[in-house]
């Protein structure tokens, strides 16, 4: 049988003044420009996560259900929540730029071929998640101490004063969420900025000029040659006469 909390203990604190401009993101400065990809939905999503996971863990506390309070706001269920989002804005980052890449190589007359290789493979995806995912290291250590709370208001003879240090560890978690979402929104910005130039050069993308000047060259000598042997000045190839009398039965 599970331990309740007494009256003082039973409430979980709210997440949202800790998590700041996770839940209330300040508004854009007036006339800039959008965002190059919006990820609003997916905060919004994550939020939502986050916070049904606190509704579940008071409702818990009112049944007096300790340890199902500390399982259900737990390490792995908030980093799987995070993980997830950091994994939803990679895919849409990369389709962006990837459809951006692609605009730009139809200004140039890219070919096909190499317009295939433009998209983000798998190892490009990957790092791109792990440059987006920059503060989950700290948020880690957070989730991980607020583990180490949870394990110690568990205990059938917690000290005095073990839920409140759970719940301190909690903010602190959701603060450090605030930041490892910031860090999120500041790596997207500086994607864009590398991949902008990225995007730049396959726009300026030119096809080599030799296989031009080659096939020039060859017509060019070969024009002089036709002439030269159609206007008496080298010796007509038997294969060709046929065709060159033909031209000066005409030309005379």
């Amino acid at each position: 049988m599970t331990t309740g909390f007494s009256p003082g203990e039973s409430a979980v604190p709210e997440l949202g003044p800790s998590l700041g401009r996770v839940v209330a993101p300040p508004p854009s400065p007036a006339g800039a420009p959008p965002p190059w990809t919006s990820i609003d939905d997916l905060r919004l999503g994550f939020v939502s996560q986050l916070f049904g996971l606190a509704g579940d863990a008071r409702r818990w506390a009112r049944e007096g259900d300790r340890a199902v309070v500390f399982s259900t706001l737990n390490r792995e269920a908030w980093l799987a929540a995070w993980q997830a989002t950091i994994e939803a804005v990679t895919a849409r980052a990369a389709e962006t730029i990837g459809h951006r890449l692609a605009g730009a190589a139809h200004e140039a007359c890219m070919p096909m071929r190499k317009v295939k290789l433009l998209p983000l493979d798998a190892e490009e995806r990957r790092a791109l998640s792990a440059r987006l995912g920059g503060g989950t290291p700290e948020l880690r250590d957070a989730l991980e101490e607020l583990d180490r709370a949870a394990h110690r208001a568990r205990a059938t003879h917690a000290p005095a004063g073990a839920v409140r240090d759970w719940e301190e560890a909690l903010l602190r978690a959701a603060r450090r969420q605030e930041a490892a979402w910031l860090a999120l929104e500041g790596a997207l910005a500086a994607e864009w900025k590398l991949w902008g130039r990225e995007v730049e050069a396959v726009r300026g993308w030119r096809r080599p000029l030799w296989p031009l000047v080659g096939i020039g060259a060859v017509l060019f000598t070969l024009a002089g040659w036709v002439g030269l042997v159609l206007g008496g000045y080298l010796p007509v190839p038997e294969i060709l006469r046929p065709a060159a009398e033909w031209v000066w039965a005409r030309w005379n």
